[in-house]
């Protein structure tokens, strides 16, 4: 499958040849996890090329964070301005765990910023995500973050020929009608050595221009937002914010995530497990897609893993089993897109093509492995294999679109680990244990004795212990990370 797929790869650009460039999260999440395990040097350098190039376009919001939708060119240097709630998402999550691989610090810049982008400008009072930016602002594309040179002049009074090396203020950023994309081509490395100015003092000016620029940005007017949540994208950033605190440890995001998904049980969530689809101005209307339940029940199984709190394994049993009412197709082992509660319009269709954002499919067949792994419940492991088996014979014709059934069967392939760990630093312990890469694991715990099938028996009071298991065959427990990390090497 990855063979003919690599021979599309723009190794120069980094993504697919050609244009338009649309980052395609999935894809590259699927290619990361593949790299890794396989040891494939060439799929693992085409990810970092993609992931840098990026970074560094101006389809990334240098100034303030989060990516637009897609960029017209094969250099990702002119996007379309739109900033979408799901690509930001994804691609947080994305680069969190490539930060994990490749250890770059901006991979790390990117994961926080985005996230302070989405706190500034896409976050509601209760913890609901918006859904997106327009492009536009005063009917012109892109009108809100370009820059013309006798502005830039005029706001940055010191290093300015810094400054315009750094961004490309020449040939390579210029865009249109004068005005500037700022963007990047080198690295803070190589512009420090060039300006012989230590790395640090080029970090501090960046800041200071970041803080210069966007308080100006702020003066100008903004592009439309698009202020409704829906849930299946409010999925896709909570997951966002749980992978980058689990990669980083750091609280606050954690908080976000918390509180996101707590407006997803008390708001979308009904008591039988039904969704709403949408929510604006205090009410939730639609009834919900497979992608809602599916996107959501897999951002709840990672809060479990980042929390230990049973409540989210329960919620995403929840959301699971409403969906086997009412969207699974016995026939045929898929889900369709509508549930049976609503009126047929010509006929129930099927995702099955991952694009942008997974197929709700794909999506729901890992979280029936995952669900069914962390909860000894064999059957739904065995609906996503069924699941997998229906779209493994077009899978070689097609990779990107069903990259998401490639993940599910990497966990078939390789060992797919359970980490229990038991006791009172378990939290602490699992951020210690995901410092590495390790996509071929699921992390659960409890700083008690519980009764979940996977823990029962497991608890020593007094001490932390980790157990590496699969197929709930466990090894030798161990309180060092070091050696349990070496059991699943």
């Amino acid at each position: 499958m990855v063979s003919p797929w690599a021979e599309r790869f723009d190794n120069s650009e980094g993504g697919s040849n050609g244009a338009p460039k649309f980052p395609m999260p999935n894809a590259y999440s699927f290619l990361l996890k593949y790299g890794h395990l396989a040891n494939n040097k060439q799929v693992l350098d085409h990810v970092e090329l993609t992931l840098d190039k990026m970074a560094f376009g101006g389809i990334y919001d240098q100034m303030g964070g989060g990516f637009s939708r897609y960029s017209v060119d094969k250099s990702w240097k002119a996007p379309h301005f739109e900033k979408m709630l799901y690509d930001n998402g994804q691609l947080v999550s994305l680069y969190a765990d490539a930060y994990l691989k490749f250890k770059k610090p901006l991979y790390r810049e990117v994961v926080f910023e985005s996230l302070e982008f989405i706190e500034r400008e896409l976050t509601a009072e209760n913890g609901a995500f918006y859904s997106a930016l327009d492009a536009d602002s005063e009917g012109e594309e892109g009108k809100f973050y370009v820059w013309n040179e006798t502005e830039l002049k005029l706001f940055i009074r010191e290093d300015f020929d810094i400054f315009m090396d750094y961004y490309n203020v020449n040939s390579k950023g210029l865009w249109e009608h004068g005005n500037y994309i700022l963007l990047r081509k080198k690295t803070k490395k190589e512009i420090a050595k060039k300006y012989r100015i230590s790395t640090a003092a080029l970090e501090s000016k960046i800041v200071t221009w970041k803080e210069i620029l966007m308080s100006e940005r702020d003066k100008r007017i903004r592009p439309g937002l698009d202020d409704k949540s829906l849930t299946s994208w409010n999925g896709l950033m909570l997951k966002g914010y749980v992978d980058a605190y689990m990669a980083f440890g750091e609280r606050k995001h954690l908080q976000v995530a918390l509180k996101n998904a707590k407006f997803i049980a008390e708001n979308q969530m009904q008591a039988d497990g039904k969704l709403w689809h949408s929510y604006k101005d205090g009410r939730s209307t639609i009834n919900a897609y497979l992608e809602d339940y599916a996107i959501v029940s897999s951002a709840f199984i990672s809060l479990y893993e980042a929390t230990f709190d049973e409540i989210w394994l329960s919620r995403a049993e929840q959301l699971v089993n409403y969906a086997l009412e009412y969207f699974y197709d016995k026939n045929s082992g898929m889900f369709y897109f509508t549930s049976k509660l609503d009126p047929e319009l010509v006929a129930r269709k099927m995702e099955i093509n991952d694009n942008v954002i997974p197929a709700s499919n794909s999506v729901m067949a890992n979280v029936l492995y995952d669900l069914g792994t962390l909860l000894d419940k064999g059957e739904y492991k065995l609906k996503a294999i069924i699941m997998a088996n229906n779209v493994k014979p077009d899978m070689k014709k097609y990779a990107s679109g069903y990259a998401n059934y490639a993940n599910l069967m990497l966990k078939e392939i390789v060992p797919y680990y359970e980490i229990a760990i038991v006791g009172k630093d378990a939290h602490k312990k699992a951020l210690e244990f995901n410092k590495e890469y390790h996509p071929n694991k699921l992390i659960l715990g409890s700083t008690k004795a519980s009764n979940m099938e996977l823990l029962q028996e497991k608890y020593v009071q007094g001490s932390t212990i980790i157990y590496v298991c699969e197929n709930k065959a466990c090894q030798l427990p161990t309180t060092s990370i070091i050696k349990a990390l070496q059991l699943i090497k």
